[in-house]
């Protein structure tokens, strides 16, 4: 059963790679982007919505260090002391070492969620969620193509990974957008 997971997931690589270049040629000739009707998305005027897809998301930033709130030790029954309480300082600077690594930058928040392509910006709603997370084009400073996978990179807050089968026509289309924004 695992094999033909496997393939299925094979298979829609080069299938998603294909609709990316079939869209860019398409574009290239002189086409254009079809508007899409989206439901429980509301748009402003003028927004046109051009895609309505799955794809797992990601974002990549550090957080603030949460170090452990108590002490780690144990009690030991002392002959000349009696009962006390001995601190574990290896198991404390561990435990720091650990809440200092969990803040440094990484992927964070995966998550499957909804892709709405307008011609404003990139929506998300992620699985759970009931806000719309809003990603303007406007704001956007790098694309990066992978082979089914898309980087998206803003100047005011984290990068976005997006990957899945539609990834790579998100990033075609997404590109054509911000090339038309700046003409």
């Amino acid at each position: 059963m695992r094999s033909r997971r496997r393939n299925r997931t094979e298979d829609a690589v080069p299938d998603a790679v294909q609709a990316a270049a079939a869209l860019a040629a398409h574009l290239q000739g002189g086409g254009d982007l079809l508007p899409v009707h989206v439901d429980g998305l509301a748009l402003v005027d003028g927004e046109l919505a051009f895609a309505d897809v799955t794809c797992a998301a990601a974002r990549f930033y550090g957080t603030d260090v949460v170090y452990p709130s108590s002490t780690s030790g144990y009690f030991e029954d002392h002959p000349t002391f009696g009962r006390r309480w001995v601190a574990n300082s290896r198991l404390d600077a561990r435990r720091r070492r650990e809440a200092e690594d969990a803040a440094l930058p990484q992927w964070r928040d995966h998550t499957m969620t909804r892709v709405v392509l307008t011609s404003i910006g990139v929506r998300l709603l992620p699985v759970g969620s009931r806000d719309w997370m809003p990603f303007d084009h406007t704001l956007l400073t790098g694309i990066t193509h992978e082979q089914s996978a898309v980087l998206l990179s803003y100047s005011v807050c984290a990068p976005l990974f997006l990957s899945g089968p539609a990834a790579p026509w998100l990033g075609t289309a997404i590109g054509h957008l911000r090339g038309s924004d700046s003409a």
